[in-house]
C-alpha cells in the first residue's frame, strides 16, 4: 500500500460511500474491498457467498464506483464498521479524506477476483422486476424462519432462497442479486438495468451500481 488515504471528490462522495457501506453492513457486517486506481475508488461489499469448499451458494458483490479527487492505488480489505466510523467523523468535520483503518482483515468472498473485461452484454432486466423479486424473496425468507432464529438457521435460509434462480428470467440470474440491487440502494426509479456475462460470472449493472455474482458450481 503505498499512501494510507483517499481524498474523496467531495463531501457529497463521503455522504455516498457512508450510505452505501451502512447499507452493506445491514446486509452483511464484514469487510469491504476497496480498489483505488487513477481518481477512481471501486468499493466492493459482500451479499452472499458460500462459507464452505463445494457449497452451492452462489457469491454476490455490490460494487459501487466513486470519484478521487487526486490519483491513488490504495487497496485492501478493511472491516466494514472501521469505515463507517471513519466516514461519520469526516461527515461531521466536513473533511473529504478517508484515512484507511491501520489493519487489513481477511474474507473468503474477497479472494475471487471479479473480470476486468470480457463482459458479455447477454440482456436487460426492469427495475420493477428486481424490486419484485427482492421483494418476493424477503417475504419467503420472513416466513420460513422460525421464531428466535439463529445465525446459522438464518444463514441456511436465507443461502437457500436467494441462491434461487430469479423468475422470469431464462438467464439463471440468483434472486440474491435482485435482493443486492435494492438493498445496496442501487435501483433507480423505473429503468432497465443491462445484464452482462463473463465465463461464470454475472453483472446486472443499475443506475446506482453493479450487481455481481459468480454461478455456484451447482447451480
Amino acid at each position: 500500500m503505498s499512501t494510507e488515504s483517499l481524498l474523496l471528490e467531495d463531501t457529497e462522495t463521503v455522504a455516498d460511500l457512508s450510505v452505501f457501506l451502512t447499507r452493506a453492513r445491514a446486509v452483511e457486517d464484514g469487510a469491504a474491498l476497496i480498489e483505488a486506481a487513477g481518481n477512481t475508488l471501486a468499493v466492493y461489499v459482500p451479499v452472499l457467498y458460500p462459507e464452505n469448499i463445494g457449497e452451492a451458494v452462489p457469491t454476490i458483490i455490490g460494487m459501487r464506483a466513486m470519484a478521487l479527487a487526486e490519483p491513488s492505488n490504495v487497496g485492501g480489505l478493511f472491516a466494514l464498521g472501521a469505515l463507517t466510523d471513519r466516514l461519520a467523523r469526516m461527515a461531521t468535520a466536513s473533511d473529504i479524506r478517508l484515512e484507511v483503518p491501520p489493519a487489513e482483515v481477511a474474507a473468503s468472498w474477497a479472494g475471487q477476483r471479479v473480470p476486468r473485461g470480457g463482459w458479455t452484454p447477454v440482456g436487460s432486466l426492469s427495475g420493477e422486476q428486481l424490486k419484485a423479486a427482492a421483494d418476493a424473496g424477503m417475504e419467503a425468507v420472513s416466513k420460513a424462519l422460525p421464531e428466535n432464529a439463529g445465525k446459522p438457521v438464518l444463514r441456511t435460509v436465507r443461502s437457500r432462497i436467494w441462491s434461487s434462480p430469479l423468475e422470469g428470467s431464462a438467464l439463471e440470474i440468483p434472486t440474491g442479486m435482485a435482493f443486492a440491487a435494492q438493498a445496496l440502494g442501487f435501483l433507480g426509479e423505473g429503468g432497465e438495468s443491462a445484464v452482462f456475462e463473463s465465463g461464470r460470472w454475472l453483472r446486472i449493472s443499475c443506475s446506482g451500481g453493479h450487481v455481481i455474482a459468480r454461478r455456484a458450481s451447482t447451480f
